[in-house]
């Protein structure tokens, strides 16, 4: 994945940030637009999930603040849902002049309703997807009803939301009663998907029901069972991201593109960006990889690290030849798995170390075999893992030939 920090002006000429992922061979097939929820920004867990798993589906996703949130210029307290749509569009407007034109726009809580009403304006959108969003944008108001006899009575309150304090304007409830989500959705008569969890406290999951009953078909309804509105949970929001891009996919032109500025002679190219942190896009062969770190050692682990890949062929080259063997003996071996990790292990043993601190690099492995085979046909399979061309390698002398190029 690849990271871009976009600016760009709203309809009132406020400086608006975001994020544009590009996929690792940084050529999407798809550009889309991300929509936030109430009063969260760009950078929610949940936001930058979805957006990684749309990205490692060849979508760009541009996330970014509405006006007045995160690193976007402009006042909250000014803001209202109609501006949100005027966001989205703008949006849309920069991607078209300057990548190219959206045609899939994506939507969490409140701002999975802004992107139907902005679906109706903006003529390049194919698709829609909203991920717990309210049937009609009015619903927001239940979030700070302690302070709504405030609203009506002074023209403003601020009122605590998640933990955090913000004016809430008259003009900003009164413009949300001017909207009619049923109506724009039954109109829009785009593709449109609908997640929602039943679970869903703060947004219920009737909203979802009167939604799908107001839109045309071709409409799609999908339960997040068990998640929470926000999608705290990391495999909720990965899971709406890739569940997006599969039903998106039905809807929109998919080209194949080829990263021609990925070249190499070689059999691995890996190429990354000082803006990138780890998060390293790979050519390996006819294939488009990342390698990234942890979390804990300052990466977005948006793909294995390079010892996990060194595991990962070990691994692989494991079962491949395990079972090459088998075949060739006739062996009934039904199932191979060969679970690997890697650690640094103290050698105080070690006969050959220079010093009892020094460590050695250790990968366990185990080897999990399904089949009526006998314990002498399971030696011998042990006694083959062991031969695998990767394996002979890890265990010889190897050599690395580095020199500078143009």
């Amino acid at each position: 994945m690849s990271l871009q920090k976009i600016t760009f002006g709203n309809k009132e000429g406020q400086q608006l940030v975001g994020r544009l992922e590009l996929p690792a061979d940084r050529h999407p097939h798809n550009y889309a637009i991300f929509a936030h929820c109430f009063t969260c920004t760009k950078n929610l867990m949940a936001v930058k999930n979805i957006s990684k798993a749309l990205s490692s589906n060849g979508f760009a996703v541009l996330r970014f603040d509405f006006t007045g949130l995160g690193e976007s210029e402009g006042d909250f307290a000014d803001t209202n849902f109609s501006g949100n749509v005027n966001d989205l569009v703008a949006a849309a407007d920069f991607l078209a002049e300057n990548y190219e034109a959206p045609t899939l726009i994506i939507g969490h809580s409140l701002g999975g309703a802004a992107s139907i009403f902005a679906a109706a304006e903006i003529e390049s959108i194919k698709a829609v997807a909203t991920v717990g969003a309210p049937s009609n944008p009015v619903h927001v108001k239940h979030l700070f009803k302690s302070g709504l006899e405030e609203i009506v009575a002074t023209g403003e309150a601020v009122v605590n939301l998640s933990g955090r304090d913000f004016k809430i304007k008259k003009q900003f409830v009164d413009d949300l009663e001017t909207k009619s989500l049923p109506e724009t959705a039954k109109a829009l008569r785009k593709p449109l998907l609908i997640m929602h969890s039943p679970q869903d406290d703060t947004v219920g999951i009737k909203n979802a029901e009167e939604i799908y009953t107001a839109a045309h078909h071709p409409k799609s309804f999908v339960s997040l069972d068990g998640a929470d509105h926000l999608l705290f949970n990391k495999e909720d929001s990965l899971y709406v991201g890739e569940v997006i891009s599969g039903w998106a996919k039905r809807y929109l032109p998919i080209m194949e593109r080829i990263d021609y500025s990925l070249r190499t002679k070689h059999q691995v190219m890996a190429s990354l960006d000082a803006t990138d942190e780890f998060t390293t896009p790979m050519k390996v062969g006819n294939h488009y990889m990342l390698a990234d770190e942890p979390e804990s050692f300052g990466g977005n682990d948006f793909g294995p690290s390079p010892y996990e890949y060194v595991s990962a062929g070990l691994s692989a080259c494991t079962v491949m030849t395990v079972q090459m063997y088998v075949k060739r003996k006739g062996w009934p071996l039904e199932n191979i798995e060969v679970h690997t990790s890697y650690s640094k292990t103290h050698a105080e043993d070690c006969e050959h170390c220079e010093s009892e601190s020094a460590k050695i690099d250790t990968f366990h492995r185990e080897i999990k075999l399904t089949g009526d085979l006998d314990e002498k046909q399971k030696t011998r399979i042990l006694q083959i893992a062991d031969k695998c061309p990767v394996h002979r390698t890890l265990h010889s002398e190897t050599k690395v030939i580095t020199k500078l190029i143009d």
